[in-house]
């Protein structure tokens, strides 16, 4: 029989487990924060204990989450981050029945990577190229291929003369990534004004020399998006276009799937179909 382990200590246990694996920081926040909203769900019902917590009881939260408008999306998101939560309790041995086990996502639909055209890739580079960082930011996306957790856990060691290193995080390995010459002029200048405030490492840094954080990098570039009049693109759609354009201008599937940190090729092998018939060999990806 499992030992007593109230709510709060099974939610900050959790968060620890998280933090051993090395998971990136928006993970756990986000994980973390699914958690509490569970656990304040549960403590509302009366319970005190986790091991005393149902199947119907995750599902119930599950049914109100969905009757306060939450998306299938995002309460799949959230279903994710349960499962997670309570293999960990029953692997610890917290737990010896998992009620989530059974809990299945939602089905919706997937919308396909958002491409950016080759007039989008332009105006988003110069509406923001008076903006040093931001530009720094924007052209290591679209020339890299980057991830977003990648980009803000660079630091200024992690950039070489001609290669970005990117460092092994969330069950992603280490790589090493080539700069070409937009990549490496566009960072040379954000460096030359980047200043030594605070004592970060960071390659990004606010004005006050602290780590940039996730959440400004997509609020600075969702400003630019709308500035450069681009509908319906996020952050992460400056990867896929990164992706994409390779795949039209040539670039082997093998070393594209390397090169931007795939587990798998097929991953890189469903780009494919978008670029279907729009084939552009020996285009120079910074000239898009």
């Amino acid at each position: 029989m499992a030992t007593p382990l109230d709510l709060k200590t099974a939610h900050r246990q959790f968060t620890e487990y998280l933090e051993t694996r090395r998971r990136a920081a928006a993970t756990i926040i986000a994980y973390s924060k699914d958690i509490e909203q569970l656990t304040t769900f549960l403590a509302n019902m009366g319970k005190k204990d986790i091991t005393e917590v149902v199947h119907d009881e995750v599902d119930a939260f599950l049914k109100k989450l969905a009757s306060d408008k939450y998306t299938p999306k995002s309460i799949s998101r959230k279903i994710n981050s349960i499962k997670t939560f309570f293999r960990f309790l029953k692997s610890s041995g917290a737990i010896t029945m998992d009620p989530a086990i059974e809990i299945e996502h939602p089905k919706y639909e997937t919308k396909p990577p958002r491409i950016l055209s080759k007039v989008e890739y332009r105006a988003l580079r110069d509406s923001c190229r008076g903006d040093i960082r931001t530009h720094a930011i924007v052209e290591l996306f679209l020339q890299t291929g980057v991830r977003i957790g990648e980009l803000t856990n660079l630091t200024i060691e992690d950039i070489k003369e001609t290669e970005l290193h990117i460092a092994s995080q969330e069950g992603h390995a280490e790589r090493t990534i080539p700069m070409n010459k937009a990549a490496r002029e566009a960072l040379n200048q954000y460096l030359a004004i980047r200043g030594t405030n605070g004592t970060s490492n960071a390659l990004f840094i606010t004005k006050t020399g602290k780590p940039l954080l996730i959440r400004n990098i997509r609020t600075a570039i969702d400003r630019y998006f709308r500035i450069a009049g681009i509908e319906g693109a996020k952050v992460n759609d400056l990867r896929h276009t990164f992706i994409a354009h390779h795949l039209m201008a040539g670039t082997p599937i093998t070393t594209l799937s390397k090169l931007v940190g795939h587990k798998r090729l097929s991953t890189t092998e469903k780009y494919l179909e978008l670029v279907k018939g729009k084939q552009e060999t020996g285009v120079k990806l910074e000239e898009l």
